[in-house]
């Protein structure tokens, strides 16, 4: 037991200190997918992504919903020049039109979306209890979430702590694009849930469905089951990206927010 202490005084403190200390993401870490450039594009190029991420207007303009991404890279291979990997953690947004990014300004429910949401989270400051669901996830975001209460993450040094008990919970956090025999209980779920509380989207599947159509067997993403107050988009997200999106959720980066 007493080798311990010297080893930790060796190695000193390991907890990440993100967000009152920017954490920048590793070289070569698929953060999100950057649109350098949206005009002028061949009208085959959308058939590149495999979950319909991009599109094209009429005026040959493209978009890309990064909600449906799942930064398989294909879009960055095919066309370099118009798409680009961005190393970055703080991919969430309180809205699903804030994921879409090129053509229209898609921006125009983040206000309203963050109004409703802070008059909700102004009670969630401390001691919040996390309640996670899964709801048809292929298992990668699970092993994410789990990451959080890890020694480098310590997600609990910020108040927040899991239960298993829907009614003792403050912020649902929901992977899996919602199957058939998910969805009644990821309603009942938040059903018993008390007030204040959020509901966060981990992940491409519980953002938009990914790769799983919506159809008799998945529902397309949680916001066609239940209204969503942050979306967490990737494939899967990192730690200090689902991290970010609690806070989000939670109105705690008033105080302590690093440059989105």
């Amino acid at each position: 037991m007493l080798e311990w202490i010297p080893r930790g005084l060796r190695g000193g403190r390991v907890t990440t200190r993100y967000p009152h200390r920017e954490e920048a993401a590793p070289p070569g870490y698929r953060g999100r997918v950057a649109l350098l450039n949206d005009a002028g594009a061949e009208r085959g190029l959308a058939t590149v992504c495999p979950t319909g991420a991009i599109a094209l207007d009429a005026q040959r303009r493209l978009t890309l919903d990064r909600g449906r991404c799942i930064l398989c890279g294909a879009c960055v291979a095919a066309e370099p020049e118009r798409f680009a990997f961005e190393s970055r953690y703080q991919t969430a947004a309180r809205s699903r039109s804030a994921l879409i990014a090129g053509g229209p300004d898609g921006a125009g429910g983040v206000e309203p979306a963050r109004r409703a949401l802070g008059e909700r989270a102004a009670a969630l400051r401390r001691s919040i209890h996390v309640r996670h669901i899964d709801c048809g996830s292929d298992g990668s975001e699970e092993w994410e979430i789990q990451a959080l209460w890890n020694p480098h993450y310590d997600i609990q040094r910020l108040g927040f702590f899991l239960t298993a008990a829907p009614r003792h919970a403050d912020v649902l956090l929901v992977t899996g694009p919602v199957t058939s025999a998910m969805r009644l209980p990821l309603e009942r779920t938040w059903e018993v849930m008390p007030e204040p509380k959020a509901l966060v989207a981990v992940g491409t599947d519980a953002c938009s469905g990914g790769l799983s159509a919506a159809g008799s067997l998945s529902a397309g993403g949680v916001d066609a089951v239940l209204g969503v107050d942050v979306y967490v988009p990737g494939s899967p997200p990192a730690p200090i990206a689902i991290m970010h999106g609690l806070l989000l959720a939670t109105g705690l980066l008033g105080a302590a927010e690093v440059s989105a």
